[in-house]
């Protein structure tokens, strides 16, 4: 089946790499990016595919129902991918207002373009996939079973809050309006072209200029951490196998807490240093290029507001019925990312000025 995306949010972290799997596993699709480029977003990320005549860019913002309503309509869109976000904790507990903006009203102005011109007249063949967040299930205790697709709703910050209240909309429409929907609520995402703010690229990017790497509390906040390939392979199996108006959770079975975690990326920097002796000259201020151990950078920092100590995602109804199974460990996955960073400096460090 040979689709047409439009991929919100597609300058993104996450959405720029489902962009660059999309179209280089379906050969035949086209993609239409609308992104608002907002300060997470990215045009550099999606350079390598500009000139590719199955994609397009849209600077524009999902509350323009408008807009998306014209470019459904006239390019003949049959699927959303919504990756549209603001996704990072800290900044909605010190300013929430711009995550009810874009997560909850941008979703429902999404809903409501995709209802107005996939379900006029006949109706056309559609799927509207709603990209969530294992964080609306709240908080797990050390021994607690995974999340499931089960679990009750118990959000603990206004990110979560905010994504909560998009997941029941897009919920909502499909069993109101009869809208194709699917929803994937995922666990922690790291790889290439991830902004520097959030943990993993903060601690590389903080390591090879010399500061410090700040840890939250104790350290000991675990998370399941997703590569975010594996993320773009589990959304490709929901929308080719999902069924309409389910929930599947895409997860890793990667869980570390955050001070391990940092642990074996600060020796894999290291690792990388003592065999290419060159990166001491690229990066001068790195611990490694003055004979020290970057885990002696580890700083650590009063805690978040009402931390959530554990996220854990159960993926056994994704792998049973969609046959999706995440195919990075995550000292590959971080491997990886760690040779990303070192070889793009040039997408990264304007970032981080």
């Amino acid at each position: 089946m040979l689709r047409k995306l439009l991929v919100t949010g597609g300058a993104g972290f996450i959405g720029c790499n489902f962009v660059h799997y999309w179209l280089k596993q379906h050969p035949g699709d086209e993609v239409v990016v609308l992104d608002a480029l907002t300060y997470a977003g990215n045009r550099a990320s999606l350079a390598s595919v500009e000139d590719n005549p199955r994609f397009t860019f849209v600077h524009g913002d999902i509350n323009d129902t408008a807009l998306v309503e014209s470019l459904l309509r006239d390019r003949q869109l049959d699927t959303i991918v919504h990756f549209a976000a603001e996704s990072h904790v800290d900044r909605s507990i010190t300013g929430p207002d711009a995550f009810i903006e874009t997560n909850v009203l941008g979703t429902h102005s999404l809903l409501k373009a995709a209802r107005s011109v996939w379900l006029a007249g006949d109706g056309m063949p559609h799927r509207f996939h709603h990209v969530s967040t294992d964080e609306v299930y709240g908080s797990l205790l050390p021994d607690d079973p995974a999340f499931t697709e089960e679990n009750q709703y118990q959000p603990n910050s206004p990110y979560s809050a905010s994504k909560a209240a998009s997941d029941h909309l897009v919920r909502a429409y499909h069993h109101t309006y009869g809208l194709d929907v699917t929803t994937s609520n995922c666990s922690n995402n790291y790889g290439p072209y991830h902004f520097p703010e959030k943990l993993i690229p903060l601690a590389i990017t903080n390591l090879l200029r010399g500061k410090q790497i700040p840890i939250y509390g104790d350290g000991k906040n675990i998370r399941d951490w997703l590569y975010v390939e594996d993320h773009a392979r589990g959304i490709e199996a929901v929308l080719e196998k999902g069924v309409p108006g389910e929930v599947y959770n895409i997860g890793g079975n990667n869980e570390w807490d955050n001070l391990e975690l940092i642990r074996v990326l600060c020796e894999k920097l290291d690792a990388a240093f003592e065999q290419d002796p060159s990166l001491q000259a690229r990066y001068p201020d790195a611990p490694a290029s003055k004979g020290k151990k970057s885990v002696d950078s580890i700083a650590f920092v009063a805690d978040r507001a009402g931390h959530d100590r554990r996220y854990a995602i159960d993926c056994g109804k994704t792998t049973s019925e969609l046959g999706y199974v995440p195919a990075f460990q995550f000292e590959e996955g971080i491997q990886a990312t760690i040779n990303w960073y070192l070889e793009n400096e040039r997408w990264w460090i304007k970032l981080v000025a």
